[in-house]
């Protein structure tokens, strides 16, 4: 039976729910207790998630420097708390100019020097680590720094994580109809289906008894984070199918890596800031 279910979810589910159940203890803890704290829950998620996503690319064959990806992407951790969003896109911007002057600074060894196309592409690339894991994450970050903003992202979380249990539990039960079969073929339309009623309702939920808003603008929050995550998690899976690999990385037992747990939310994040600034 367990080997059924994992190769109809394609994850050992034991491994990923325990993990799941540590991590998000661990989120709990810091947005709870002191959010100061989530401050290094989030340098630690960007840090490891940008690592590992410059690693699968220096796989296919673009060489991206790592550990500079890796200070950029942590450096926009602290302004995007204490300066908001635009301390963020100026860290960003920042993270940019340093990981590109690194990569120039490379062509000065002739064993590390390319040609221009390759260059280029080299830069896109590590600009793409940043934006897609430190710019996105980073509005959490901004969120989190701000009056009750902590609770929205807890709230954000939580639907999406609620999108993800959905989306497995429909698609596991009555899935029949792939969604994109030539990038992820193990998405549904019926795990769609069911990922859209948990939403609405987990976002209706939150929305009145955590962050205090009108249920209908819950409705509203749930469809476009389901939207978003769903994008989200056909994004990575483009991802990988174009680099060639299953997961990201194996660092997460029963998970794969930082960025196959982060697919969904990370483009989701963008969707609660946008509703918090016009809403809260």
């Amino acid at each position: 039976m367990d080997a059924r279910v994992e190769a109809r979810v394609g994850r050992n589910l034991p491994k990923a729910i325990l993990f799941g159940l540590i991590l998000g203890l661990a989120l709990l803890f810091s947005l709870i207790v002191v959010k100061e704290i989530f401050m290094l829950f989030g340098a630690a998620l960007v840090a490891f998630t940008a690592y590992e996503l410059a690693s699968a690319l220096r796989f296919a064959g673009r060489d991206v420097p790592r550990i500079p990806l890796v200070i950029a992407a942590v450096g926009v951790i602290v302004p995007a708390f204490y300066l908001g969003a635009e301390g963020l896109w100026w860290a960003i911007l920042a993270g940019v100019a340093f990981v590109s002057l690194w990569r120039l600074a490379e062509q000065l060894i002739p064993a590390r020097r390319t040609g221009a196309a390759s260059l280029g592409t080299d830069l896109g690339a590590g600009i793409l680590v940043l934006a897609y894991v430190a710019l996105l994450g980073g509005f959490a970050v901004v969120m989190a720094g701000q009056p009750g903003g902590q609770w929205w992202v807890l709230a954000y979380l939580i639907v999406v994580i609620s999108i993800d249990t959905g989306a497995y539990a429909s698609g596991l039960l009555f899935g029949k109809h792939p969604m994109a079969p030539r990038i992820s073929p193990k998405k549904t339309w019926e795990g769609f289906a069911g990922s859209v009623v948990v939403a609405i309702v987990a976002s209706v939920l939150l929305a009145l008894f955590m962050i205090g808003i009108e249920w209908w603008v819950g409705v509203l929050l749930g469809l476009a984070l389901v939207g978003a995550a769903t994008l989200g998690d056909l994004t990575e899976s483009l991802i990988k199918r174009d680099l060639g690999i299953k997961d990201i990385s194996t660092w997460l037992p029963g998970h794969g890596g930082f960025l196959d747990r982060l697919d969904s939310i990370l483009p989701a994040t963008v969707v609660a800031y946008v509703f918090f600034v016009i809403v809260a």
